[in-house]
């Protein structure tokens, strides 16, 4: 059973939300909170598996949450929900360590298929948005950050280099598998590997590894 935990100021979505995670029978809502500051004592109180959090929010925000979360130890993956595509606070999230962005109209299978993905360590981000997420953190001072993160990729092999362009593509583990021919079992252990090579917390920050040396247009 994944454990979920609620983050928005609107009561209205937060129990909307419990009612698409409900219908499933692996997922089990533990608790809410109405902005950022009430979330982190929630997950120190309930030990969530996966956290869907609202950017904007009074007091602390979704931001905020998230960047202070990442300072705890194995803290839960954060699914950001925005109503808008273009939000420059869920760039500046899924550079502090969220680990997806989802809109807030996504259809509820792909919301609950982005929460069994976060809990096995899968990032999620909006099919319909990933490029331009990426591409507008990787805009910034672009020669410099390609620079960095080329050399980061140094120390890869190149069977890593591959699963890197896939989950900067936004492949799941099994797409990846699919994808390069191998087993599901040793694609995680190359992610793995990727993760302490690249000093990265989640596989979106992999992905923007992967935009920056320019491995994906």
């Amino acid at each position: 059973m994944i454990s979920v935990l609620l983050v928005d100021d609107e009561a209205l979505v937060r129990a909307g939300l419990r009612l698409i995670l409900e219908t499933a029978d692996d997922l089990t809502v533990v608790g809410d909170a109405q902005d950022g500051r009430a979330a982190l004592d929630a997950v120190t109180r309930h030990r969530p598996d996966v956290v869907l959090m609202d950017v904007r929010m009074p007091g602390m925000d979704g931001v905020a949450a998230t960047a202070a979360l990442q300072t705890r130890t194995n803290p839960p993956p954060v699914i950001m929900l925005t109503t808008f595509d273009t939000d420059d606070d869920v760039f500046r999230a899924l550079e502090a360590g969220a680990s997806g962005f989802l809109l807030k109209d996504t259809p509820p299978t792909e919301l609950l298929r982005a929460v069994r993905l976060a809990a096995t360590g899968d990032g999620m981000l909006s099919p319909s948005v990933t490029r331009q997420v990426i591409a507008r953190i990787t805009a910034d001072d672009r020669t410099r950050r390609r620079r960095e993160a080329l050399a980061r990729l140094g120390g890869l092999t190149g069977r890593e280099r591959e699963v890197l362009v896939e989950i900067g593509r936004g492949a799941t583990n099994a797409q990846i598998a699919g994808c390069l021919r191998m087993s599901e079992a040793t694609v995680k252990s190359h992610v793995t590997h990727l993760f302490e090579k690249l000093a990265a917390g989640n596989r979106v920050q992999l992905a923007i590894t992967a935009f920056r040396a320019g491995l994906v247009d």
